[in-house]
């Protein structure tokens, strides 16, 4: 009968050191998993409000109340975008230099998305490292466990199941564990991936967008109006 108590109870000070680094990284995985899942939430509520405000507010051609908004809208990853946007618009209109303003802006909205894409990938790495270093680790744990086999038949003085029984159950345990940790990781990862994808194309459209209504709506020496 497998008892999971007795093969722990046997495992030595190598072997709970592997089981205790994938303890470890398994709980890494979850609280990424679930920070990140938390995010991808707030933002995605934040950003379908703040763009209902957001297009209401550029019909009327009102790019100081947009800055305003997204001051306020923390957890919103467009509104950090177009209050960016905004912001770098109306202060190369005030400020005359060689570059158009539409430029800058162009420039500024580039930066900041590069800067959103890390932010909205945040902690992916750890889950990546799980993912593809735990089977490895379990596999170390093999490792220890099949030494510890060897060492059974040593002090037995023969090959019997009974001397490595033991060994090898705690063998294939560590084994167990790391697929357990690793495969909940690669899940996780590629789920969070395709969130954070879908997260980065709206922006890359809403980024697009609002470059489109400066071309159409202002020249590029022009002023967007401050309310009407």
């Amino acid at each position: 009968m497998f008892d999971f108590g007795k093969i722990l109870g046997h495992m030595g000070i190598p072997a709970m050191t592997v089981a205790s680094v994938l303890l470890l990284m398994a709980l890494a995985s979850l609280a990424v998993f679930f920070e990140r899942l938390v995010a991808y939430y707030r933002s995605r509520a934040a950003s379908r409000r703040f763009a209902l405000e957001a297009k209401a507010l550029l019909d009327a051609d009102q790019a100081d109340t947009l800055a305003a908004k997204a001051e306020q809208a923390k957890h919103s990853h467009l509104a950090k975008l177009l209050g960016t946007g905004a912001r770098t618009y109306l202060a190369a209109t005030k400020k005359k230099g060689s570059v158009a303003p539409i430029e800058l802006t162009k420039r500024e909205l580039e930066r900041k998305t590069e800067l959103l894409h890390a932010d909205v990938r945040r902690g992916m790495g750890v889950l990546a490292s799980v993912g593809s270093v735990a089977p490895f680790v379990g596999l170390l744990g093999t490792v220890f466990g099949i030494i510890t086999a060897f060492q059974g038949i040593a002090k037995e003085g023969s090959g019997g199941l009974g001397s490595v029984s033991l060994g090898i159950a705690e063998a294939l345990v560590e084994t167990a564990f790391g697929l357990m940790v690793a495969i909940p990781a690669v899940l996780a990862y590629n789920w969070l991936s395709t969130q954070a994808d879908g997260i980065m194309l709206t922006l890359e459209d809403a980024r697009g967008e609002f470059i489109d209504f400066l071309e159409t709506r202002h020249s590029d020496d022009g002023v967007v109006a401050h309310g009407k």
